[in-house]
């Protein structure tokens, strides 16, 4: 067999060109026995990192190199038909750690230098100054040579050869290639010719896209989910296409192919396959995982009395010892020794671990942060137990107070970077990333890349498209993957039938089942669609980027890792991902956006320009009663982390009474630990007595109740109880959570022993350890509870003393309208009114009047735009308010409030307080040319070039008496669904009032369910469906509902047949629900299909004929709303308490009755009374015999406004 190793290979970070999986890769190559093999993706080293790690676990050398696209001019980037960009191949290999260097400048200088569309390029200038340690050869069919070869000739093509063997001289090499292509066979035979005239050795390849020739199909499948072809395209020859053409493969002989069939192939040049080991040979074993690098720290003069290899680090340490002594006396006033025997415990190991530069990174910018102006959380995860970052400004939480550990954070014994996590508020965070790329530099700062991979149930749906299968089935494909998270689908469809029944519930099971029998069948679309799927999983589709990692670096990032660029950041974008990143040589770490943060700092500016109050949040009071009230109340709505049913539930049972419930509260409230709650409560109330297994637990579980809620506990406990260090227990912490059995083994002895030492009872003891280990994998990290905890209060400290400024703060930060009607809604039952917009006192967003009412936000309202509003709002500020509509549109900016703003003003009610209706402003009589809207627009040209020209006049000119002010015509104002329509469609909800207001006592007794039910059949058409759709789901399946709600949007056409159809909206308070109506039930229900009609419709969601799965609402009834109170109601009963009964009652409801009688000729209802006696447990019913009433609106207003009165119908 030939000794071959293949140097040209596309591994799946090609992306979506390649399907190759890197450790596929190797295992083919290893059992192979193939000594060394090369990745050489396209214009990207995204997977260079991995690839070297993964040559280690099976033995091979790895050679990292990469296809590179040259242009004539990187920096050329406009192109026509005529003149189109011409990228060549070019494969460049690393020789030596110079090389990789080199390799790495050139592959980041093609996206930032060289992008074009989604081409990173380079060009020969480049490879000029950066070639050495490189080795090239003259790679495939469309690289240079071989291009010239068949454009320009031999001629010119030697030309273009000798420039590259001038330049990289030994190591450059010609590289054949053999895929049957008829251009191949006249480019080999010129390089042959080259080979003998210049004495360049020769080798081949395979440039292999794809491991085995069986998944040529699922490669070429890949190929069309990039350009979103169908795979019956057909294939054209270049990789621009043309009409009707996709770009595509010419056969399947691109794959990884053994080293016998490479010697089959080239068995007339054995010297091709001999020679990939002279390159192999050359090529040194690279290196990239290194100790991480920091970024330079600049400290004062005084701070650097070290010297030698650790003279930076010690310096550093100097300054933070420094640092922190001077925050310990702000923090703590008087130094006490338990504090200060921390701090120099902490020291210490920062000093140990070489991470005195890290804390002093984090503080700096931190710092800086909260100096502009920046809401900076009070610490997050695991560094909020550092006293040291407590004392520098990192975070605001006192560990010793709240019993929170470092070693948690850090542990010499665990050998890993610190990971300081920062919440900043939503703006703020880029105003910090701006000030650390000031800092450092914009080419030592970078954000960190991440790869998007097709999941289980997205390469289904990516390979059914291509494949054109109707969506329904690949819907249903999908569907019958279990919904379980990291589902995998070679998984799912390989491991034993056993296997996959133990760990599936019965439903998911039988859908694995279905799965693998359309598998089995073999000849369907559906059976290829999973056949392509399993081998395309795990492919990456697409590159992203880390939602909050930064990478800061001691030099320029492109001397240490390859970078890319993004249209979506202004920073350079990291080719190796968040999990390699550290192992690279560079520090990372995460700046957070939280929009909580966004909304304190929105509430304490409407509580400083309402109030006059200066809050420092970080300072409030822990003890304040109304929040407890607050939280007691489960009142969470629009606070942090407490807002959820469930969690509201618990609080009203627990009626937390110290910050410490809260901080339990957040660590229990998750999957897991969540069953632990009730008893939480039981034994805070007495219910249940608070015991510990030995006397000696009471010191860290008194604060719980005698139930282990944090890891921290465990950690103090086994300190405590054996004589662990503190090394010792953060090693046992995280093997209880991570389920380390063999670490377990190992300390559970050391448990016991020590527990013996100190003489406690060793069946206790063995009873604590099994506690332990049941619960340590759902404990939680108390610091990071504790921070969270602090933020939650803090939001509902802000919510029990300014309601209204938090409640706008939250409606201000809301991204969807039916999250500001919701939160509009709980601003209403709180008795805060919130109004329509303004023109004299709304601002941009929402804000609180005088009144401590909220009012709408001008930039709410659609067509309006932020520079109108800022016009509208700077001339308030300037010259006072608007005092009628005429001084508006005398001092309006008529460059940015044009026509539709006045028009969209209107709508949204923003001139209401003028005194005229909104028609007014539209209404054109007859003998006018212009509406009101018009005639204001011409008044302010008119009266505002007036001006202008009495300015520039030197004698005076036009007064304004001249100028008369125009007349809005009296007119009746819109109906109140159309008022309401236009109001909506300019602010995107129904603000003054709801169309089915007028409604409300039909919906809620003649109609069971709402416009959200049927949404849920939209929801289990996707693949997506959570599993608490699929059960709320079941609850509705075939089964009657009753819906009401208003029509709109109708629309009556034909079919291409020629029969007819409408379709509509049909929505209630919160969702809105696309219906369409065919055949016999258009017929039928045509009448009621009008805009603005109120109806109540019956039907039932069944699957269609013979369509499994295929849900539809199908409709059986339609009634007016209006109808059936009077149709429905047959008896309304008033109960109330017996203590109420009197004769002021009796006189009240003799009016109320008369009123009624009067206003309504027509009454079907019968009335009956319900006296209740609470004491006696008693209640009579008394029935009128001769009176009836006609339940109206008035009606039941009036009768709820008595004292303890309560109706129910039928």
């Amino acid at each position: 067999m030939p000794d071959f190793s293949h140097l040209h290979v596309h591994t799946q970070f090609s992306l979506l060109d390649g399907a190759a999986d890197i450790s596929r890769l190797f295992k083919k190559a290893k059992a192979d026995g193939m000594r060394a093999m090369a990745i050489t993706d396209h214009g990207n080293m995204f997977g260079a990192f991995k690839f070297v790690a993964e040559a280690g676990k099976h033995g091979v050398k790895p050679i990292v190199g990469c296809e590179f696209y040259v242009v004539a001019d990187r920096h050329v980037k406009q192109f026509t038909k005529e003149k189109r960009d011409k990228r060549f191949h070019q494969l460049l290999l690393a020789k030596n750690a110079q090389g990789y260097k080199n390799l790495v400048k050139l592959c980041s200088l093609g996206y930032m230098e060289g992008l074009y569309s989604k081409w990173p390029r380079i060009d020969k200038e480049l490879i000029l100054k950066y070639h050495e340690g490189l080795i090239a050869t003259t790679c495939c069919i469309g690289a240079s040579v071989p291009q010239v070869i068949l454009k320009s000739g031999e001629e010119e093509a030697e030309k273009e050869f000798k420039w590259w063997l001038d330049l990289f001289g030994d190591d450059y090499y010609i590289e054949l290639q053999r895929h049957d292509i008829p251009e191949q066979h006249t480019v080999n035979e010129v390089l042959l010719k080259f080979a003998k005239k210049y004495h360049v050795k020769v080798i081949c390849s395979n440039d292999s896209h794809y491991v085995d020739q069986q998944d040529a199909n699922a490669h070429d499948i890949l190929l069309c989910v990039n350009t979103g072809d169908m795979q019956s395209t057909p294939i054209a020859t270049d990789e621009e296409n043309g009409k009707g053409f996709r770009f595509g493969f010419p056969n399947d002989q691109f794959y990884f192919k053994s080293q016998a069939e490479m010697g089959q192939l080239f068995h007339d040049l054995p010297e091709s396959l001999d020679n990939t080991n002279e390159i192999v040979d050359k090529v040194e074993h690279l290196q990239l995982k290194r100790d991480i690098m920091l970024p330079n720290f600049p400290i004062p003069d005084e701070f650097k009395i070290h010297s030698g290899a650790e003279a930076e680090n010690m310096n550093q340490w100097e300054y933070l010892k420094h640092l922190t002594f001077i925050g310990a006396k702000e923090r703590y006033k008087d130094i006490s020794p338990e504090v200060e025997e921390r701090l120099n415990f902490e020291l210490f190991t920062i000093r140990t671990m070489g991470f005195a530069g890290y804390f002093l990174i984090v503080a700096d910018f931190i710092r800086a942060g909260r100096d502009i102006g920046v809401f900076i959380g009070p610490g997050r995860g695991s560094a909020a137990g550092s006293v040291v970052a407590y004392c520098i400004g990192i975070t605001n939480i006192d560990p010793i107070k709240y019993k929170l550990l470092f070693e948690r954070f850090l542990n010499p014994d665990r050998k890993s970077m610190p990971d300081i996590d920062t919440d900043f508020d939503d703006d703020g965070r880029q105003k910090v990333i701006d000030y650390v790329v000031d800092k450092y530099g914009k080419n030592q700062v970078a954000q960190i890349i991440t790869y998007g991979s097709m999941a289980a149930k997205s390469s289904i749906k990516d390979v059914a498209r291509v494949l054109d299968l109707p969506l329904a089935e690949a819907n249903m494909l999908a569907k019958l993957v279990p919904d379980r998270p990291g589902t995998n689908l070679v998984q799912v469809m390989t491991a034993p039938v056993e296997t996959i029944k133990e760990n599936l519930n019965p439903e998911d099971f039988e859908n694995v089942k279905k799965l693998r029998a359309i598998l089995e069948e073999g000849q369907t679309i559906q059976a290829n669609v999973l056949k392509e799927a399993l081998i395309l999983e795990g492919s990456v589709r697409n590159v992203g980027i880390h939602a909050a990692g930064i990478i800061i670096a001691p030099e320029d990032l492109t001397n240490i890792i390859p970078v890319s660029v993004s249209k979506e950041s202004d920073l350079l974008i990291t080719q190796y991902d968040g999990r390699v990143i550290e192992d690279a040589g560079v520090i990372k770490m995460d700046f957070l956006g939280l929009k909580t943060l966004t909304i304190i700092k929105n509430a304490l500016h409407l509580i400083k320009q309402n109030h006059g109050v200066v809050i420092d949040i970080d300072t409030i009071p822990l003890d304040d009663q109304k929040t407890f009230d607050l939280f007691q109340r489960g009142d969470t709505n629009g606070t942090f982390q407490f807002e959820s049913d469930g969690m509201q539930m618990y609080l009203r049972e627990l009626k937390p009474d110290k910050f410490e419930d809260l901080i339990a509260m957040n660590a229990l409230y998750r999957p897991g630990p969540i069953e632990y709650i009730p008893k939480f409560i039981a034994r805070k109330h007495g219910r249940e007595p608070v015991s510990y297994d030995l006397e000696d637990m009471q010191e860290y579980l008194e604060e719980t109740y005698g139930i282990t809620v944090y890891q921290e506990q465990v950690m103090l406990l086994s300190q405590k109880l054996a004589g662990f260090s503190k090394g010792d227990a953060d090693v046992l912490r995280k093997a209880m959570g991570k389920k380390q059995i063999e670490v377990l083994n190992k300390m559970k002895t050391q448990f016991m022993e020590g527990c013996q030492a100190k003489a406690y009872n060793l069946q206790v003891c063995e009873k604590i350890w099994t506690d332990w280990e049941a619960f340590a994998q759902y404990a939680f990290n108390k610091s990071h509870s504790t921070c969270y905890a602090f933020v939650a209060y803090q939001t509902a400290y802000l919510k029990a003393n300014y309601p209204a400024e938090y409640m706008a703060a939250v409606l201000n930060n809301q991204n969807n309208m039916d999250k500001i009607a919701f939160f509009m809604e709980e601003s209403k039952r709180m008795m805060i009114p919130v109004l329509g917009p303004d023109i004299n006192e709304s601002d941009l967003n929402f804000t609180v009047n005088k009144k401590g009412e909220i009012r709408f936000g001008m930039s709410g309202i659609k067509g309006v735009g932020d520079k109108a509003v800022e016009s509208i709002i700077d001339e308030r500020i300037k010259n006072g308010s608007f005092q009628t509509i005429y001084d508006f549109s005398r001092r309006a900016n008529s460059r940015t409030v044009n026509k539709k703003v006045y028009e969209n003003l209107v709508y949204g009610g923003a001139f209401d307080s003028f005194g005229f209706n909104r028609q007014q402003f539209f209404y054109k009589p007859d003998d006018s040319l212009y509406n009101g809207i018009e005639r204001l627009i011409k008044y302010t040209n008119d009266y505002q070039n007036s001006q202008n020209t009495l300015q520039g006049s030197l004698f005076g000119g036009t007064t304004d008496a001249e100028i008369s002010e125009p007349i809005l015509q009296d007119h009746p104002e819109w109906e109140l669904i159309e008022k309401l329509k236009y109001e909506k469609e300019a602010i995107g909800i129904y603000l003054t009032g709801h169309p089915l207001d007028n409604y409300k006592f039909e919906l809620e007794n003649f109609c069971s369910h709402q416009v959200k039910h049927l949404l849920s059949i939209q929801k289990i058409k996707t693949a997506e469906a959570a599993p608490e759709d699929l059960a709320d789901f079941d609850k509705i399946k075939n089964r009657e509902l009753i819906i009401g709600g208003l029509v709109s949007a109708v629309n009556h056409r034909t079919t291409k047949t020629g029969k007819p159809f409408a379709s509509f909206l049909f929505e209630d308070y919160s969702d809105t629900f696309d219906m369409a109506l065919f055949g016999e039930d258009y017929v039928k229900f045509k009448s009621f299909l009008t805009d603005g009609y109120f109806l109540q419709i019956r039907g039932s969601i069944s699957e269609r004929f013979k369509q499994k799965d295929n849900w539809e609402f199908k409709v059986t009834n339609m009634a007016l709303l209006s109808d059936l109170r009077d149709k429905m109601s047959k008896s309304l009963t008033i109960q109330l308490p017996l203590h109420e009964v009197s004769d002021d009652f009796m006189s009240k409801m003799d009016l109320i009755i008369q009123t009624n009688e009067e206003n309504n000729p027509y009454r079907n209802c019968q009335i009956k009374f319900m006296i209740l006696d609470y004491e006696e447990e008693v209640t009579l019913e008394l029935p009128s015999k001769s009176i009836k009433i006609s339940p109206s609106n008035e009606f039941l207003e009036h009768i709820t406004q008595l004292n303890g009165v309560r109706y129910k119908l039928n």
